[in-house]
């Protein structure tokens, strides 16, 4: 059977700085089934400037026009004294959680909790530099690909390697916020293990669950969609995460996508396929026939059940003769003529 993708469930900035919904949101993530909660690690200053000229304001048409770089990371980021705890929190639920390092300040900070793995957010996939310490670690990397070109990707590829980490998976993105499903472009996800000969999953921005399970039928790895544990909270991810109930829902459409999908190679139940194959058709005598008289399309059919002789031999046997008389409605066997 394929194998189940890994569920991440994305935190992002939907803690609205508050410690108790980020902790009731770990709660519920481990509820809705998710294998997996991820964090965000900055601070304002690890990603920007507290600057206000022209080139750190947003204004292209995102969720956040209106702000600068600084006032939107200052909305969203996680207070780093929360880690210990969350930590602490999801360990004590079975939920694996890991972060994304945004500066290698916040790489040591994971690495004092012993932080499993590691995502390398889309923005961040340029920043050979700090792909090349967190590789070092030798922990799983995670790379989403969503603003890369090819040079961009293999670069980073290259840095993990030079590291002596091999255990990578690209993640396909689409960095809009919400992204467009015309423009998820989910086949190309497939390529992204086979031209670079890495693991690859989903890092889905969508509305919605949909790109998640055409992901799963594609073979992905690990699906990340952002959560939120109520969209009246609001906030900077609000419109393209998914709510507790929704999650869930995500969740068993996944699991029910891979119990479909099944196996590449036909699995055969022959105790169930004795009793399907009840209903197929055979040869029967459809006319009473005297000993000696000829079989002919007359007095033998092809009809349900399948408890003669297979349908493919009615023309072989078109001519021959009854060795003894045959009702109306007997299955035809090998020796009732020659």
């Amino acid at each position: 059977m394929m194998t189940r993708p890994l569920i991440v469930a994305e935190l992002s900035a939907n803690h609205n700085q508050n410690l108790e919904i980020a902790k009731k949101s770990l709660i519920a993530i481990k509820e809705c089934g998710a294998n997996a909660i991820k964090l965000q690690t900055y601070t304002p200053e690890c990603l920007t400037l507290n600057c206000t000229d022209e080139c750190f304001q947003i204004n292209s048409g995102t969720l956040w026009d209106g702000k600068t770089l600084y006032e939107l990371y200052q909305e969203a980021y996680m207070p780093w004294e929360w880690h210990n705890e969350l930590f602490a929190l999801a360990r004590s639920l079975d939920l694996i959680i890991f972060s994304s390092p945004f500066s290698l300040k916040a790489l040591e900070l994971l690495e004092q909790l012993d932080c499993p793995m590691y995502k390398i957010a889309s923005f961040e996939i340029t920043d050979t530099n700090l792909i090349y310490e967190v590789a070092k670690t030798h922990k799983p990397i995670i790379i989403s690909t969503g603003i890369a070109t090819e040079e961009e990707i293999k670069d980073a590829l290259d840095m993990c390697k030079k590291a002596g980490n091999s255990d990578i998976t690209l993640l396909k993105c689409t960095s809009s916020y919400p992204a467009p499903l015309q423009e998820a472009n989910l086949l190309s996800m497939p390529q992204l293990g086979e031209k670079y000969n890495v693991k690859y999953g989903l890092s889905d921005h969508t509305q919605g669950y949909l790109s998640a399970i055409i992901a799963t039928t594609l073979g992905a790895n690990m699906i990340e969609k952002h959560f939120i544990l109520d969209k009246k909270l609001g906030g900077v991810d609000a419109d393209f995460s998914l709510d507790k109930l929704e999650f869930e829902e995500m969740v068993q459409a996944i699991n029910s996508t891979i119990l479909a999908l099944g196996n590449k190679e036909p699995k055969i139940d022959l105790k169930k396929l004795t009793n399907q194959r009840k209903f197929a058709r055979s040869l029967f005598v459809s006319k009473n026939i005297k000993k000696g008289e000829v079989l002919s399309m007359q007095n033998i059919q092809s009809v349900r059940p399948n408890n003669g002789l297979a349908p493919k031999y009615l023309k072989d046997i078109i001519g021959k003769k009854a060795n003894t008389d045959l009702k109306f409605g007997k299955p035809l066997q090998i020796d009732d003529f020659s």
